[in-house]
Formats: C-alpha cells, structure tokens, sequence
C-alpha cells in the first residue's frame, strides 16, 4: 500500500509539474519571442553559451552529487545530519564560481566590448547567482523528498517569468546597458527561487498541517547546520555516496553541456553562430524541460522509496517489485511515443517554428536543420531519462563507482566526435554528437534493466516496443507532412502555411486515434495516474 501511495503522489508531482511548467513558461516563451528580434545574435551566444555554462557548472558541480545521494533514502531518516551535509554544497558554489569566474576572465577569448558590453561583471554576476540558488538546496530536497506538488513547479516558473519580465522591460528601455540586462535578471531569477522556498517553509513549519504529517523539522532553526547531542553530524554513508556521485558529476556535466565546452574553449563557431544554436537548442528543449524532467526527477525519487538501493531483485518485496517494473514499462512506452511525435511532426515543421519564434535570423541558415535533427535528439532524450532514472535509483556504491570510468570513456568520446562532427556539419555536429552519446547512455541502462530483473518474470524494457500499427501510422504521417512542407512551407504566403498546419493536425489526430486504440494498456495508466486529480475536479 505505501508503495502504490508513492507512486499516486509521484505521478501527481509529475503530472502536475509538467501541467504548470507549460502555463508558466508558456508566458516566458512569449517574453522571449519579444526581445529576440531587439538582440544582436552576438550577445545572445555569449548568454546563452558562455555565461549559462559558468553559472550551470557551478551550480551543478557543487549540488548534483548531494541531490542524488540525499533523495537515496525517502522521507525517513535523521534529516538534521541530512541537512548538515546539504549545506556544504554552498562553500563548494563558492569554490567553483570563483575558479570558474578566474578562468573565464582571464583564459577565454574576451568578447568584443563594442558589440557585447559589460562581459567582466556579468562573469561576477553570474557566479555569484550560483552560490545564491545553492543557499535553497537544503530546502529543494526536503520538498522533494516528501513530494511536495507544486511547491518546486512554482517557484521555479515564478522565477523564469520574473527573469523574463525584467529581461524584456530592460531591453526596450535601455538596449546600451548590454549584459547589465542578464546580469540583473539571473540574480533576479536566483533570488526570487530561494525566496520561494525559504516563504514557503516559514509558513509551513509549525503549522497545524506539518503536524498532521508528522514533518520531521520542526521549525526553521532546524534547517540550519547545528550539532547534535549523541548523534554524529553527517549521515557518512550519505556523505559517502555522495562522494561517489561526485565523481561522477564531473563527467556527467562534460556528456550534458559538452558542446557548450567546445565552443567555449576551442571556438569552433563563432559568437553569432553560437546564438542561433543556443536560441535553436531551447526551443528544441522545451519538451525535454516541460514534461520529460519532471517525469525523472519525480519517478526517481518513487524508485528510490520503493525499491532498496543494492539489492538484487530476488531479496527484494516482490509486490514493490512488480508495480516498479509494471511502472518502468509503461513510462518507458509514454516517454518513447511522446519522443516519436515530436521526432515525426518536428521534422516537417521546424522551418516554421523558427520563422515565427525568430523571423528570418533563425529560420534562414543552419536553423531549420539544427531543431529538425534536435526533434530527433528529443526522442533519444526522452528514453534515456527514464531508464537512468531507474538505474541511478538502484544502483549501489560500488555500481556507481564502476559506472564512472565508463562515463570517463563517454566523456572523451563525447568530444571527441564533437569536435571532428562540428568540423564537418559545422553546428548541427554537436546534435549529431549528442545523439551518439545518448545512444550509448541508452545502452547501458538498457543492459543494467535487463540484467536487474532477468532472475525475476517481469520484462519492462518491452515498453520500448510499439505496436506495429502505430509505427505504421508514424510513417505515414511523416511522409505526408514532409511532402506538404515542400509544397506549401514556408515562402508561399501564410495561406499555404495554414493548409500545411492543417496537413499536420489530421496527420496528428489520426496518429493520435491510432494510439488510443492500439496503447490501451499505457491509456489507462495516464488516465489513472496522471489524469485522474483533474477528472475528479471536472466531475
């Protein structure tokens, strides 16, 4: 029973992240659009590459590990020694934000302060946003691991809508200030994050709901570091586990950003080129963003609950096992078909998008090409983030440990192909590269999954095999839309743009159809699952 409550809150945490993260930053993505056709591509590639990638590898450098190892052990435990160890990940955003700062002032090609001002203090800026989002990790896991629903989901679109909104108001009133506009928006952005947190428990802590459950921190002293009478200040095999997390970070964040490592420090493609594949990549990820990361992070927290970490399937509850492998099985299938879709239709309407996101700047050039191969990097993304959600949640220390030299060898791999791949099809090498190094992610998973639960009757990774009738259907649709974007798209007025969109929405509705009756099995999954808490208020 307390298996199937995690799994009901997990697929409400997840449903419901996906469901506001679009409302949220569906008014971001218009804020976007707005301030896009007011920028040189110049600025926007040292924002979006240059200085994301100093502020992202700070930030996950210093509190990845720590997320992994501390949401390892579900809601029960000592959570003052869980806690004390979650605060070292602000002197470790500090120690990476300084280094990381020296080095991109002083190593890195310095951008032409002619066309993008201010590049010095927006390196400060930006480190100095990391260490604040790191002073809200203690309270980010603690809401995590009880499933808080919308708690994260909020404040995280409350936080990109205000970046946005200050990122808007300042280019049009003062355009001069150059990367002043981003440095003040990422420290808006950072701060209003904690804010939301640090709110939320001092008026949750105490109340008369935290007792009615029972949370195990009583006030907000408690979330501070503090020493404990007869109990030791760390839990060590949290901190040892993280340690082990921690080495693997390093590598996990060169197979994440990696070509954002070689543009920064081999210089591949310029500035301007930079810009339009960053602008391409976020409008290519809005998908992964929306729905796929709050599937992981909410179904690795329920694997790690339901499941022990180190145990092989035969010593573990077999009732917990069956509904894990029945849920890996039928998230594996709804990740996979959303994959497709997008993979399908992504490809005959990517010049589209692009032309009226961006105007000519993205839907000219490499761009069109850059989201068509992006869709198909979607649908690799979609299916390795549940598979090594599952593998990272059951993996012991040992495993991860051997599982870092293979992410040594992916890491080198990884560049490698991006560098030579970049050579020859300029930016749209690194999606190539990115593919590749999905693939083998994939593969691994894939092999650990099998390899878990062969002793037992369960085969999940059977959730990767559509109907055939549905691939069928896939087919046809892609064919069709192609053949209607070469005849109507996207030169030839916007009346031949509307013939094209509807091509595409009897193309998808027919997928659509096709799937609700072949699928039938997943249907009732999502309609119970992820569906059922606004069925039951529509009723």
């Amino acid at each position: 029973m307390a298996a199937r409550a995690a799994l009901r809150q997990t697929a409400r945490l997840a449903s419901s992240g996906a469901l506001l993260q679009v409302l949220f930053r569906a008014a971001a993505f218009g804020l976007n659009a707005l301030t896009l056709r007011r920028l040189s591509r110049e600025l926007i590639g040292v924002v979006g590459v240059r200085l994301t990638l100093l502020y992202s590898t700070a930030v996950f450098l210093a509190r990845e590990a720590f997320r992994r190892a501390c949401l390892s052990g579900g809601a029960e435990r000592s959570w003052a020694a869980t806690i004390n160890l979650l605060w070292l990940t602000v002197p470790l955003g500090v120690f990476w934000s300084v280094s990381l700062g020296f080095v991109w002032l002083h190593f890195l090609e310095v951008p032409d302060p002619s066309a993008v001002p201010h590049y010095g203090a927006a390196v400060v800026a930006f480190g100095l946003s990391a260490v604040v989002e790191l002073l809200g990790e203690p309270f980010w896991v603690l809401a995590q691991a009880h499933l808080f629903v919308r708690l994260k989901v909020i404040a995280e679109s409350l936080s990109v809508v205000s970046k946005c909104f200050l990122t808007v108001v300042l280019v049009i009133l003062y355009p001069q200030w150059g990367l002043y506009i981003f440095s003040l928006a990422q420290l808006l952005y950072t701060s209003v994050l904690v804010t939301c947190y640090v709110v939320y428990f001092a008026k949750f802590l105490g109340s008369p709901e935290a007792a009615k459950k029972s949370f195990p921190i009583p006030t907000m002293k408690a979330l501070l570091p503090n020493l404990m009478e007869a109990q030791p200040f760390l839990n060590w095999k949290e901190a040892q586990l993280t340690w082990s997390f921690f080495k693997q970070s390093f590598l996990k964040q060169i197979l994440t950003e990696g070509e954002r490592y070689v543009m920064t420090f081999l210089n591949v493609i310029d500035f301007g080129d930079q810009g339009v594949y960053d602008t391409v990549n976020n409008l290519g990820s809005l998908v992964a963003r929306f729905i796929f990361l709050p599937i992981e992070e909410s179904f690795y927290v329920f694997f790690a609950q339901v499941l022990e970490r180190g145990k092989n399937v035969k010593d573990q509850k077999q009732d917990d096992v069956a509904l894990a492998a029945d849920v890996l099985e039928l998230l594996l299938k709804l990740v996979l078909l959303i994959g497709l879709t997008i993979a399908v239709f992504g490809y005959a309407f990517s010049q589209l998008a692009l032309d009226i996101y961006g105007g000519s700047m993205l839907s000219s050039g490499t761009g069109p090409d850059l989201l068509r191969c992006y869709s198909l990097y979607v649908l690799f993304l979609a299916v390795n983030g549940v598979t090594e959600c599952f593998t990272f949640a059951l993996m012991c220390k040992e495993e991860v440990d051997r599982y870092n030299f293979v992410m040594l060898a992916l890491s080198f791999v990884f560049l490698c192909s991006s560098y030579f791949l970049t050579r020859w099809r300029g930016s749209v090498g690194f999606i190539l590269a990115n593919c590749f190094n999905m693939g083998i992610r994939i593969a691994h998973s894939i092999h650990y999954i099998y390899g878990y639960f062969k002793e037992s009757s369960y085969r999940p990774l059977t959730g990767l095999l559509p109907s055939p009738f549905l691939i069928l259907a896939y087919v046809i649709s892609g064919g069709i839309t192609v053949y209607s974007e070469a005849l109507f798209c996207c030169d030839k007025g916007w009346t031949a743009r509307l013939i094209h969109i509807s091509i595409g929405a009897l193309c998808f509705a027919a997928t659509t159809i096709t799937m609700f009756c072949t699928e039938t099995k997943l249907v009732r999954f999502v309609r119970s699952q992820f569906l059922s808490q606004y069925m039951k208020k529509g009723t």
